[in-house]
C-alpha cells in the first residue's frame, strides 16, 4: 500500500539523524510493547505479514505522530479487535469485560527462548522455474496497491538488472490479506542511482532489492 510508512524518496521530512549510542529501549513500557506483540503473534491468529500491515496501514498523521513501539501497540490492538481477543469495552474498562475465543497456542516463559530461536522461516518451494536469471534486465511493476506490498514506492516503474536468483518465499502482498502464501522466486535486483533518484543522483550510486517474481517483467 502507499502508506506513511514507505518514506524512501519522499521529501520535506529532513535528514535522518541516528541517536548516538541509542538503547534497544527508550522506557520499559517498549520492551512489554514488544512482548506483548511476540506473544500475541504466537497465538496463531495471525501471520506475520497481516502484523506488518496492521502496523503500517495507518493515518498519515497518526503513523508520523507516534513513536515507534506505539506503532507496534496500536497495530496490536488492531489485531487483537479484529480476531476477537479484546472488545472496545475491554479496552475502555482496561480489563477483560466480554468474552474471548481461546487462543490456538499460549507462549510460555520458559518457552520462549526456543521459539525465539527458532523463528518462523518463511523460505517455500516454488512449483514453477524462475521466471529471470542472474544479469536480466527487468522493468518493476508500477501499481498503487490498496493492501500490502513489499515493493517500496520508488522502486515502482523502475529498470534494473537482475544481481541474484534467492530461493521461494512467501508472497508477502496475499498472505497479509488472508489469501494464502503463494510462494514466489525472489530476486535481489539493483538499480543505477540515477534511475531511482533522478539526474542529479551521485553517479556512483546503486540501490539493490529483494523483489518478488510477480513485481518483475522484462525490460
Amino acid at each position: 500500500m502507499n502508506g506513511p510508512h514507505d518514506l524512501g524518496g519522499q521529501m520535506g521530512l529532513g535528514p535522518v539523524a541516528p541517536e548516538t549510542d541509542e538503547p534497544v529501549f527508550h522506557a520499559d513500557w517498549e520492551k512489554r510493547a514488544l512482548g506483548l506483540t511476540l506473544c500475541s503473534g504466537a497465538m496463531g491468529a495471525w501471520n506475520i505479514d497481516e502484523s506488518r500491515h496492521a502496523r503500517e496501514n495507518r493515518h498519515p498523521v497518526d503513523y508520523l505522530s507516534s513513536t515507534y513501539y506505539e506503532i507496534w501497540i496500536k497495530g496490536l490492538e488492531r489485531l487483537l479487535k479484529r480476531h476477537g481477543f479484546v472488545s472496545e469495552r475491554d479496552l475502555a474498562a482496561g480489563r477483560a469485560v466480554d468474552g474471548a475465543p481461546e487462543p490456538k497456542r499460549v507462549l510460555r516463559a520458559a518457552d520462549v527462548p526456543a521459539v525465539l530461536a527458532r523463528g518462523g522461516p518463511c523460505d517455500r518451494p516454488v512449483g514453477t522455474p524462475a521466471r529471470f536469471k542472474a544479469g536480466d534486465r527487468i522493468l518493476t511493476r508500477n501499481f498503487s496497491p490498496t493492501g500490502h506490498t513489499r515493493l517500496p514506492r520508488y522502486a515502482r516503474g523502475k529498470r534494473g538488472v537482475v544481481e541474484a536468483v534467492r530461493e521461494g518465499f512467501v508472497f508477502p502482498d496475499s498472505n497479509a490479506q488472508g489469501n494464502g502464501e503463494d510462494p514466489q522466486w525472489v530476486y535481489t535486483v539493483v538499480f543505477d542511482g540515477r534511475e531511482v533518484w533522478g539526474d542529479d543522483a551521485d553517479p556512483t550510486l546503486t540501490v539493490s532489492i529483494d523483489a518478488w517474481e510477480s513485481y518483475l517483467e522484462p525490460a
